[in-house]
C-alpha cells in the first residue's frame, strides 16, 4: 500500500523478506502463515520524513518478531 508523500515526507523503497519463510522454502516446505513469495525480497514503498521513520513504519507493519527482516531502506529516485 503506497501513501503519497505530504508535508516534508519523501518516498522510500524498503526491501524486506521473511527469514522464517526463507528457511521453510529451503527445506521444501511452506510456512503456515505467509506465502512462499516472502522468501524472496519484496520491495515496498513508504512515505516518511527520513530513513529512520520509514524503517519504523515498516517494522510496525511487518514485525521482526514475526520473522520479517528489512534488508535495506533507500530514498526513491524518480
Amino acid at each position: 500500500m503506497y501513501e503519497f508523500p505530504s508535508d516534508g515526507q519523501k518516498a522510500f523503497l524498503v526491501n524486506i523478506y521473511n527469514k522464517d519463510v526463507r528457511a521453510a522454502v529451503k527445506e521444501n516446505r511452506s510456512h503456515t502463515k505467509y506465502r512462499d513469495e516472502w522468501a524472496d525480497v519484496q520491495v515496498h514503498e513508504v512515505s516518511a520524513v527520513d530513513e529512520k521513520e520509514a524503517r519504523a513504519r515498516m517494522q510496525k507493519r511487518y514485525r521482526p518478531e514475526n520473522g520479517f527482516v528489512i534488508e535495506s531502506v533507500s530514498l526513491e529516485l524518480n
